[in-house]
């Protein structure tokens, strides 16, 4: 047996047969029982085995291979050994604080262990929903004793806004909402985070939270007809006129022509666009890295946006060196004067898909337009955009560009017939 070194677990691989894979260290025999396992998903832990007082057999996982240096793993590993010797179950205690372990301590501890595998965009939302709603709700129950009507309870509070908190005085954002899409949200995490307390740590069973339903979504159905996308550009060029916030006034136009998420938009810098290729190089999505195909009217916007040597943005704040945050108020004053009810961001992105439906995309194109996950589509282009979906969004982005100019009667296409 060879002893437990870089080298040697570089080399260790899954069982073909389906197998646990264990590496045993011989070092100079002072550890007996220290050692790896490798499931057969590839993930590896070090544990050490050892006969406690009443002569069973336990294991102790020392943690993952990659956060610990072999040389500190061996460290605990003699530690853990030191306390079996004198007469200690380093097992059965940590069984028994687990036991004892409340969903808040369950929320740090999937924190810590989730921060090397999920983007920073996300950990981030996930610390807010823990924080605003998990802890406050439910953090003070043990892990064990969590009932699936607990976490209904938790449900119920979200969507009555028992948790919602008023913006930060000081600095932006700050918001944090009730209702059924952040219960939703919450109640999707929370699941998660069991599941990590029922797998990987043994805690429990049977996840409480999977026999909860989410609150019914509710899908967006408002979007922006032809004559009300004319009425929003008449809006946007008066106000242009009289000096209204430039940047904002552009974002919501390539909003329209792109159906761009709305931090996709505000936070794009001008180094991801690829006015070549009619595209927009993504280094990070809510669906990952991806390229975005769009159409000429949204290229020729973003290269019409001023530019600073310092600013990578394309809709930099008006202080600081961040990018625009408040578009919300802003749109919503803009269609105020256009007359126009019931439009937030998300319908602005919802009138491009509209728009595009009406003129015989398939749901499938319409999928690749909007940054969807979509196999076969747009995942296999790595370097080059489709060219069927960059003439697809060169269409889609003519009409809704020529209905905001005012030119409502540009590529009239008759509208097909759907089940309601």
């Amino acid at each position: 047996m060879p002893k437990i070194t870089k080298r040697a677990l570089d080399a260790l691989r899954p069982s073909v047969d389906g197998r646990e894979v264990f590496l045993w260290d011989a070092g100079d025999g002072s550890l007996k029982g220290f050692g790896v396992r490798m499931k057969p998903s590839g993930v590896a832990s070090y544990l050490v085995q050892y006969r406690n007082k009443e002569g069973r057999t336990r294991r102790l996982a020392l943690g993952k291979v990659g956060t610990l240096a072999p040389d500190e793993a061996r460290k605990l590993a003699g530690n853990t050994l030191s306390d079996v010797a004198k007469g200690r179950d380093p097992s059965a205690d940590r069984h028994a604080i687990r036991g004892a372990m409340t969903v808040s301590e369950l929320c740090d501890l999937y924190l810590v262990e989730a921060k090397a595998r999920i983007k920073a965009s996300t950990l981030a939302a996930d610390i807010s929903r823990i924080e605003t709603h998990v802890k406050p709700l439910i953090g003070r129950f043990t892990v064990r004793s969590l009932t699936a009507a607990d976490i209904e309870r938790m449900k119920a509070d979200i969507i009555a806004g028992k948790t919602a908190k008023p913006r930060r005085r000081v600095g932006r954002g700050g918001v944090a909402a009730g209702g059924s899409g952040v219960a939703a949200r919450t109640l999707g995490m929370t699941a998660t985070i069991l599941e990590y307390a029922r797998k990987s740590l043994n805690l429990i069973k049977e996840n409480p939270a999977r026999g909860v339903k989410k609150p019914p979504d509710r899908k967006q159905r408002r979007f922006l007809t032809t004559e009300e996308i004319t009425k929003l550009g008449h809006v946007i060029r008066i106000t242009e006129k009289e000096g209204g916030n430039a940047a904002a006034l552009a974002a919501i136009q390539l909003l329209l022509l792109t159906g761009l998420r709305r931090m996709e938009c505000l936070a794009l810098r001008r180094a991801w666009v690829d006015g070549r290729a009619g595209c927009i190089r993504f280094e990070d999505t809510k669906s990952g890295p991806q390229l975005r195909p769009v159409g000429k009217e949204a290229i020729k916007l973003i290269e019409a946006r001023p530019m600073r040597d310092d600013c990578p943005w394309v809709f930099p704040a008006a202080h600081g060196e961040g990018h625009m945050i408040g578009l919300p108020k802003i749109l919503a004053r803009i269609c105020a004067k256009a007359g126009l009810e019931g439009v937030t961001v998300h319908v602005l992105r919802h009138s491009f898909a509209a728009t595009a439906a009406e003129m015989g995309f398939s749901e499938l194109t319409i999928a690749g337009l909007l940054g969807h996950s979509v196999p076969g589509v747009t995942a296999r282009y790595a370097h080059v955009p489709d060219l069927a979906l960059v003439a697809a969004a060169d269409r889609v982005a003519a009409r809704i560009g020529a209905a905001l100019d005012g030119h409502v009667g540009a590529e009239i296409v008759p509208l097909r017939s759907v089940a309601v």
